[in-house]
C-alpha cells in the first residue's frame, strides 16, 4: 500500500472516532507521519516514554513485558489497529511494555507535541478532545476483556475464543507466543490443538 493509499484507509478506518471535514483533514495529516518500523525492532521500551501513538497501516506487533528473564506476550495489534504504551504516552513517564515488529510494520504516527498543538488549535480542539477520548476507551475495553478472560475462562476456552475472533494470531504469530497470549506452555497449547482437531473430526 502506496502512502496515500495509507493515508485515506487511516481516515476511512478513524471514522468510527471522528469525522474530519477537508479543512480539517489538511490540518491534521499535517502532524502525521509515515514510517516503516522493520521487524524485530521496538516502537516502545520500559526504559523510555513512548511519545506517539500509531496506526498500522500493514504488519503487527507483539506487547510483552520480562519476567525472570522470559518475554512473556501480553498482547498483539494487526492491521488497522492502534499501538501505543498509552499510559506513557499519556503521562509523560517511561512505560512498562515492550512493543516489537513481527514483521515489517508501516506505521502513520504522531506524537504527544503533535496531539497538544491539535488541541490547541480551534478548529480541531473539539474533533481531537472526542478522539482522543474514544480511542482511551477502546484501550480500556481490550484490556478489560483480556483480564475477564483470565479469569472467567480456561486456556481451552481462551484457545477456541481466538479460533473465532482472532485467527489472525493463529496463522501469523509463532507458537511460543500464543502459548504466552494463553497464559501456557507451548507443550499445552500443542495438547490442546490436538483435542481440538480430533473433537472436529
Amino acid at each position: 500500500m502506496d502512502n496515500s493509499a495509507a493515508l485515506q484507509n487511516f481516515r476511512d478506518q478513524i471514522k468510527k472516532y471522528v469525522d474530519f471535514n477537508e479543512a480539517e483533514w489538511i490540518i491534521f495529516s499535517q502532524h502525521l507521519a509515515i514510517s516503516v518500523l522493520k521487524k524485530k525492532h521496538y516502537f516502545a521500551t520500559p526504559d523510555k516514554i513512548c511519545d506517539k501513538v500509531g496506526f498500522i497501516a500493514g504488519g503487527s506487533v507483539r506487547y510483552f513485558h520480562i519476567k525472570d528473564g522470559q518475554d512473556i506476550t501480553g498482547y498483539f495489534s494487526f492491521e488497522n489497529e492502534f499501538v501505543s504504551s498509552y499510559k506513557s504516552f499519556l503521562t509523560g513517564l517511561p512505560g512498562f511494555t515492550y512493543i516489537q515488529a513481527l514483521e515489517d510494520t508501516k506505521l502513520i504516527s504522531f506524537t504527544r507535541k503533535d496531539m497538544d498543538q491539535m488541541l490547541a488549535n480551534p478548529m480541531l480542539a473539539y474533533k481531537m478532545e472526542r478522539f482522543g477520548r474514544l480511542v482511551a476507551e477502546h484501550y480500556l475495553c481490550c484490556y478489560e476483556d483480556r483480564v475477564a478472560s483470565f479469569i472467567t475462562q480456561t486456556p481451552e476456552e481462551r484457545y477456541m475464543q481466538l479460533l473465532t475472533t482472532g485467527r489472525e494470531i493463529l496463522q501469523r504469530m509463532p507458537q511460543r507466543y500464543i502459548a504466552n497470549f494463553l497464559g501456557i506452555t507451548p507443550v499445552s497449547l500443542s495438547r490442546i490443538r490436538r483435542r481440538v482437531l480430533v473433537g472436529a473430526k
